[in-house]
């Protein structure tokens, strides 16, 4: 019997880490713009490896993926094979290019190789967009680790979070949060893959959860855990959970979308340029690789775990014999209880199911309630919440400094305000990430949908805006400023309106025999890509080429040996 209750370890655990951040911060508090920017391009390979998968790996990945495989079953998958595979895209195909290119930000790069200010203009209003679109999701899951396990509302968590990462992230900048990141991914993964592991070993009797995942029950039965979810679902009117629902042209679109979207995000491509040289960005990304198969392998074993224990022990009982770990998930308002027809039971069941299911559970609280749920010691829930934290404000920190840096370095350094000094310029991307935290708590408290989803439109939209202009830009010489300018703009607008119609403005329509071509709000950057493409190769060649002194450009980043400092372009 734990000594503490859950609440007690969540604040031991939050507040170690918490510690461990703030002490890191002030540590490598950011003196230049270089610091702040790539922390002086001086981060080890190993190391940035890790804080760039701590970059990567949001509280979409930590809190809502495995929530929402749970949920979808095989159609969930369609979240972890677009985020991996869209990692190695990023990482083979991009990363060591803009690296050896130089600059800071994407939107540097792009103003430089379209040689024009409203390409830098434009490329910084997408890197905006597509931020504070992402960010919106990780606030939300900073405000549900809070609203559970400290109990207090969504509302004052989200502001709790705001509070630590605008201290971490203003302060240190790039270097500040490069080594804060370190810290939170050992954190995480630590918090992930213990509950794994232990219920894995409940389960299944095996200590690897991927293993664990297809095996057979440790019960004696012979029964594999994965026919066992489907008999538990297809009983409650759900359909199997092993079976996939979505049309295949669907689960194309969205894994594109969230592949090139990974590719395209601002923050997780300005980690390459933090460390010493080319090699070492490839080193880097390798690194990362490894980091985050820890995590996005354990996924579908904790997804499937966490739905058969919630399905054995929930359904058909009596509200009064409820566990205490509903009861207080239900004081949150993220699992809502209707007795309908006022039996005092639980019914928890399918569209197709003979009766009205009378209870909510909101996805994004399947991981945070896993260690509950399997009845696991109240210091591994406290671990959890903690590494829900970390995961959240890892990432939000990093966009934050895209966005402060986009503002500062792109839009008014190189832009309106040339002759500003550097110290000048840190204040204000210093201002501009405390401004930007505090619209970022707002989406937060207010958002636009779960965490996954949020987030999968933040990568739909990086699709349909960046990733054309940034592949385009490395590997064709012809492309021109009015082809990449018209095309990231034509690109966005179409995502953005296609999102909005069906999300805000009739949500009664989002359903497949409404959507355009069978594409989901979720896989519609695919398309936009798509567009921006033709867009861009249309309008390029029928405008002048591009100057000679910009052909050179391109052929020179694509040079692939001598990849030191010495045959870098200079910043």
């Amino acid at each position: 019997m734990d000594v503490m209750d859950v609440r007690g370890w969540t604040f031991v655990c939050v507040g170690l880490s918490f510690a461990v951040y703030i002490g890191v911060a002030i540590w490598a508090k950011a003196k230049s713009t270089g610091e702040f920017y790539v922390a002086g391009g001086s981060v080890p390979p190993l190391l940035n490896g890790m804080a760039t998968a701590a970059d990567w790996m949001s509280a979409a990945s930590f809190i809502s993926m495995a929530g929402i495989i749970s949920f979808l079953g095989r159609d969930g998958a369609v979240y972890l094979m677009g985020w991996t595979g869209g990692y190695v895209l990023l990482a083979l195909l991009l990363a060591p290019y803009l690296r050896k290119f130089g600059k800071y930000t994407v939107p540097d790069f792009i103003g430089d190789r379209y040689y024009s200010q409203t390409a830098r203009l434009v490329a910084v209003v997408c890197a905006i967009f597509v931020s504070f679109t992402y960010v919106a999701g990780q606030m939300r899951g900073v405000g549900i680790v809070f609203s559970r396990f400290l109990d207090v509302d969504i509302t004052t968590g989200v502001l709790v979070g705001m509070g630590i990462v605008f201290f971490y992230a203003v302060l240190g900048g790039m270097k500040g949060i490069t080594y804060t990141q370190v810290a939170q991914y050992c954190v995480l993964i630590f918090a992930f893959l213990v509950p794994a592991i232990f219920i894995s070993i409940m389960m299944t009797g095996s200590p690897i959860p991927q293993i664990g995942f297809g095996s057979t029950l440790a019960d004696g039965s012979g029964t594999y855990l994965l026919d066992k979810l489907d008999g538990l679902s297809e009983a409650l009117g759900f359909g199997a959970y092993t079976i996939g629902h979505q049309t295949t042209i669907n689960v194309f679109c969205i894994a594109a979308a969230l592949m090139v979207g990974t590719a395209g995000l601002p923050h997780v491509i300005v980690r390459f340029y933090t460390v010493p040289k080319v090699s070492a960005a490839r080193i880097s990304a390798g690194w990362a690789l490894v980091f985050i198969a820890l995590l996005y392998t354990t996924a579908p074993a904790v997804s499937a775990f966490v739905r058969t224990n919630l399905l054995t022990t929930i359904p058909n009982i009596e509200y009064a014999q409820a566990p205490d770990w509903f009861k207080n998930w239900e004081n949150t308002g993220l699992i809502k209880f209707e007795d309908k027809n006022n039996d005092g039971r639980i019914q928890y069941v399918g569209a197709v199911a003979p009766v009205e299911n009378e209870l909510t559970i909101d996805r994004d609280i399947m991981v945070l309630a896993n260690p509950e749920i399997a009845r696991l010691p109240n210091w591994v829930t406290g671990l959890v919440a903690a590494g829900g934290l970390a995961a959240a404000l890892s990432t939000a920190a990093g966009l934050l400094l895209v966005i402060s840096t986009s503002i500062a370095h792109d839009l008014l350094k190189k832009g309106f305000r040339p002759g500003i000094s550097e110290h000048q310029e840190l204040i204000i991307a210093r201002i501009a990430a405390g401004v930007a935290v505090c619209i970022a708590g707002y989406f937060g408290i207010n958002p636009p949908g779960f965490v996954a989803q949020v987030v999968a439109f933040a990568f739909g939209l990086a699709a349909a805006s960046f990733f054309p202009a940034i592949i385009m830009g490395i590997f064709s010489k012809r492309i021109n400023k009015y082809g990449a300018v018209t095309g990231m703009i034509v690109g966005l607008i179409f995502t953005a309106s296609y999102i909005i119609y069906f999300k805000f403005i009739h949500p009664e329509l989002n359903t497949a025999e409404h959507w355009w071509l069978g594409i989901s709000p979720e896989g519609i950057g695919t398309l936009g890509m798509i567009i921006n493409f033709l867009v861009s190769g249309i309008i390029s060649h029928a405008t002048p080429p591009p100057p000679q002194n910009i052909v050179t450009l391109v052929e020179q980043i694509r040079i692939p040996r001598h990849s030191g400092e010495a045959h870098e372009l200079s910043a």
